[in-house]
């Protein structure tokens, strides 16, 4: 690949990430606890970096933040005319607030999940991306202020500086899971990994309700929105199998629905390459993940 007519090789970057400088931008939008708006400062700054990233209005960025999933606030399932869910909304929105808090925002005015106003309208930061996902989000560490390194520049990304970054931080603080995908690089997953066992260990944020890997019992579909609190992944599965059956909150057919689906992962004690429904376990109306969530790498889709 080519950058500006440098040769850009394998050895550079392949502990290296992407530098993109700008600001996040928060009024009309929804952000949550793992996604905000991000505006480069350079306004072709991922066409420069042969990034397949799609920006919206006025040039913002969605970001999706690396290693990281927040409870949901607003999701609908796809393709089954499936009502918009959430997880249990006080965490979730605990996830959100401190994210917005970590970038400089203060005085969050929201009417629903869309914020109305803040101040300041923007706040300086940055990025290390190397990658857009599926949907033409920036997958992003994201950093609050200013760096001293040359913008759309690869930066070496240790873990000194991966403990500055919001996704980091709001790990450690056990108010996001994480989520690990194939594309990040180990060393900074065993460092993100530490912080989320930590984070477990004091039973910090969505920890101390967890219900992904003990159970969590189902009578209701609406359980899922008012009461357990587990890994969102797992959630959003659920949620696009009840909408096959609005109102029936039985987990009989769960097991064959996940079977169907292309979600490949890869067990890191197991060293073996299989898909999630081998991980989810289904008794009566319990269902539960049999490997711990850091044993986990999900296979980019």
């Amino acid at each position: 690949m080519t950058r500006e007519g440098q040769v850009v090789g394998w050895e550079e970057s392949a502990v290296s990430l992407y530098l993109i400088k700008g600001q996040y931008r928060i009024v009309r939008s929804q952000p949550d606890g793992d996604s905000v708006h991000f505006f480069p400062g350079a306004p072709d700054a991922f066409t420069r970096l042969h990034l397949d990233v799609r920006l919206g209005a006025g040039g913002a960025a969605q970001l999706r933040l690396d290693a990281i999933d927040a409870l949901e606030t607003h999701y609908t399932p796809p393709g089954h005319g499936g009502h918009t869910l959430h997880q249990p909304l006080e965490l979730a929105h605990a996830a959100g607030a401190r994210l917005l808090a970590l970038l400089g925002f203060s005085d969050v005015v929201r009417k629903g999940e869309v914020v109305t106003s803040a101040s300041p309208d923007a706040t300086p930061g940055y990025i290390l991306t190397r990658f857009g996902d599926k949907y033409g989000r920036p997958v992003s560490f994201a950093f609050a202020g200013d760096i001293d390194r040359p913008d759309l520049e690869p930066v070496f990304t240790d873990s000194a500086l991966l403990k500055t970054s919001v996704n980091h931080r709001l790990t450690a603080e056990g108010l996001v899971y994480p989520t690990f995908y194939s594309k990040l690089y180990p060393d900074l997953r065993a460092t993100l990994t530490e912080a989320a066992d930590a984070a477990r260990e004091a039973k910090a944020g969505v920890w101390g309700p967890d219900a992904t890997t003990s159970g969590a019992s189902i009578h209701a579909q609406e359980d899922l929105s008012e009461r357990l609190v587990i890994m969102p992944k797992l959630f959003r599965r659920l949620a696009e199998y009840y909408a096959l059956a609005p109102g029936d909150p039985s987990l009989a057919g769960f097991p064959s629905y996940m079977a169907t689906l292309n979600d490949r992962l890869y067990v890191i004690s197991d060293a073996h390459a299989t898909g999630f429904d081998t991980v989810v376990e289904v008794a009566g109306d319990t269902v539960r993940l049999t490997k711990p969530i850091t044993d986990l790498i999900f296979m980019e889709g």
